[in-house]
């Protein structure tokens, strides 16, 4: 079931599903026993634009932090729960938005119900996560290996573990760290419930590398219909999560707001630096709400026909520079006041 038909799950304050705007997430690294760092690391992401956030519950401790830390933040919060459906049970008594499990390691049914229960009482989320890691033997064996179908399986058996216990208020997550693998297990679910899905590469590596493949990926997927929230996994700052993740949906056009930052790849004619500028404005962009595409070029010859399609731009070379705007260059500056010039711009563009 596509995007506009996903059910609609209330998770805090943000709603998913049912068409929605699509939610990103992104999960702290840092011990939630401590607070303190817990609470500064959830802060940066929401300055990010982080929408939901994630932290792992293995202890007592863990759970009751949960209580203290949503004094201070302001997104919906997912306790991660592995193997102890205790921690489930404990998370939700202290104010988890949303809980992620994978029945198939919580144990028993009985032990599966208490958690169940939990979350009805306070109509809580679950995330029913499965991975192509934790892939049943009789499924790797049923489908000769982990594959797309198997993963698939492996979910809505879990989904339908918690629906014959009587709740539904759900949201499905099947990842893999195989691209493909992933695309097609999304495409085969998406026609068999109606449950929102979570998306994302597991394990995608590093900035460098996780940044390609979750792009591949979550755009293979997202520009199907397919997908109301998603996160990028790297191997990195969390925050580097969250500004990968709004590039690819204003990539794919499924989020407003922002500047885009578009540069050159340099060339022989190129005579600035424009390497260590681009990357300058690029920083600088981050700190603007505005919805605008602005361009960064290394050659005042063509660099203004090139940035044509971009609202504001900036081309350089040879000690001087100059301000384009629609395409059309505006004024004439120095090389070392570009950026100046342009952050002036970018100051005053709604005035």
């Amino acid at each position: 079931m596509y995007r506009d038909n996903t059910k609609m799950v209330k998770i805090g304050n943000c709603v998913i599903g049912g068409g929605n705007k699509i939610a990103i997430q992104s999960m702290t690294n840092t011990r939630t026993e401590n607070v303190k760092e817990t609470v500064k690391q959830i802060l940066a992401l929401e300055e990010a634009g982080c929408d939901i956030v994630r932290c792992t519950v293995p202890t007592q401790e863990a759970a009751d932090a949960i209580r203290e830390i949503k004094r201070y933040i302001h997104i919906p919060l997912v306790a991660d729960i592995h193997f102890d459906y205790r921690m489930a049970i404990a998370a939700i008594e202290n104010g988890a938005d949303k809980i992620r499990i994978n029945p198939g390691n919580i144990g028993s049914t009985d032990r599966i119900k208490a958690v169940v229960d939990a979350a009805k009482e306070r109509n809580i989320p679950i995330r029913v996560g499965v991975n192509s890691g934790s892939l049943e033997k009789d499924l790797i064996e049923k489908y000769n290996g982990v594959t797309a179908e198997g993963l698939v399986e492996s979910a809505l058996d879990k989904v339908k573990i918690i629906e014959d216990l009587g709740y539904d208020n759900l949201v499905i997550s099947i990842k893999s760290s195989d691209v493909l693998m992933c695309v097609k297990a999304h495409e085969l679910i998406a026609d068999k419930t109606n449950h929102p899905l979570h998306v994302g590469i597991t394990e995608s590596g590093t900035v460098f590398s996780g940044s390609i493949k979750s792009a591949i990926g979550l755009g293979l997927i997202l520009n199907q219909g397919i997908g109301d929230t998603i996160r990028v996994s790297l191997t990195d700052d969390p925050v580097k999560e969250i500004e990968a993740a709004k590039l690819i949906l204003r990539t794919l056009g499924l989020r407003k707001g922002g500047i885009e930052v578009v540069s050159c790849p340099t060339c022989g004619r190129t005579k600035i630096n424009l390497i260590d500028l681009a990357g300058r404005v690029e920083k600088l962009a981050a700190g603007y709400d505005l919805d605008l595409k602005l361009a960064v070029m290394g050659c005042v010859v063509n660099g203004p026909g090139e940035a044509k399609e971009a609202d504001l731009g900036i081309a350089g070379g040879d000690g001087c520079g100059v301000l384009i705007k629609h395409g059309e260059v505006v004024r004439k500056v120095a090389e070392n006041e570009l950026l100046d010039t342009l952050k002036y711009e970018l100051d005053h563009w709604n005035d």
